[in-house]
């Protein structure tokens, strides 16, 4: 019996990565290939590598396997029905075709785009860490931080696609800038980028998330602060959702959230601040239970958890 795969593509504001992935959710081995995005890319180069990306993953089809379909998770904002994408951190791409550019490269291939956020909640409650869960969020804390939710066990997406960008939500008490034009919005306070930022701003001496990392478990006293202030952002953003749809359970992925366990700590004491709404501090907060491959599972999901996708 032939094995039946998703060409699975995953877009964010620091690379594109692409994989086939099966009915179970296992990417196949040796067809997962990366290469970098980020802000001072052209629209041009973001594109080659979206295509040279995908590309090489799919020739790893096996000679007995069926693609089902391609699936594609990006940052948003997006326009579903037109397959359109304007990631924030990636100012190359405004209103940029996505969904027909990779359909290019196998045109009689179904092909569905969705928010990275959607991709990510219905990969956890697929494999995750939301397993048997009828109300989900699930987020990403990374370059930006996106969030998507499964809602009486049905994906919600609005009738753009962006329902569930908590990166978006404004946090009482922090007033910085976001490129969104907003103020205080979670992203712009707690994502890894600005959370280094701002610990620089205080005086830290390092520059990357890695570091952050390194001295927060030193105890350097301004990491200790930065992972705070990021958790604690995060924890009201989450409490907020909770409050107004009701969630049982918020699972966290994506590079920056892996800076200390202990930033989990700090969400759920921000969460539980809300001590007179028990429906609001029920909720649990957790890590992905994916690996790296998360992101990719999720967007593989829309292929093989169509019936989960909303049709446009």
């Amino acid at each position: 019996m032939s094995a039946q795969y998703a060409l699975a593509v995953d877009f964010g504001g620091t690379k594109v990565e692409a994989a086939l992935v099966n009915a179970t959710g296992q990417v196949l081995q040796g067809s997962r290939f990366r290469n970098p995005t980020g802000a001072s890319s052209s629209s041009d180069e973001l594109g080659e590598r979206v295509l040279a990306t995908a590309a090489s993953a799919l020739e790893m089809l096996p000679p007995d396997g069926v693609l089902d379909g391609i699936g594609i998770g990006c940052a948003g904002p997006i326009t579903v029905r037109e397959g359109l994408v304007s990631p924030l951190n990636v100012p190359a791409w405004r209103g940029f075709p996505l969904r027909d550019l990779v359909h290019t490269i196998a045109p009689d291939t179904p092909i569905t785009l969705q928010m990275d956020g959607m991709c990510i909640a219905l990969a956890e409650q697929w494999i995750g860490s939301a397993r048997g869960s009828e109300n989900v969020m699930g987020m990403i804390v990374s370059t930006g931080i996106g969030g998507g939710l499964i809602l009486n066990g049905r994906t919600v997406a609005g009738p753009t696609g962006n329902a569930g960008h908590i990166g978006h939500v404004e946090v009482a008490g922090f007033d910085d800038p976001c490129a969104c034009g907003g103020f205080g919005c979670v992203e712009a306070i707690a994502s890894g980028p600005k959370t280094v930022a701002w610990a620089k701003k205080q005086g830290w001496s390092g520059s990357s998330g890695e570091e952050l990392a390194v001295d927060y478990a030193a105890g350097d006293e301004i990491a200790v602060a930065a992972v705070q202030r990021s958790g604690s952002a995060i924890g009201q953003a989450i409490a907020s959702a909770t409050a107004l749809v009701d969630l049982d359970i918020v699972a966290i992925g994506g590079g920056f959230i892996k800076v200390s366990p202990d930033i989990f700590n700090y969400i759920r004491a921000a969460i539980a601040t809300r001590q007179q709404f028990d429906f609001v501090t029920k909720v649990q907060v957790v890590p992905s239970g994916l690996s790296a491959d998360g992101p990719l599972v999720g967007a593989a999901a829309l292929v093989h958890h169509k019936a989960m996708v909303p049709s446009f």
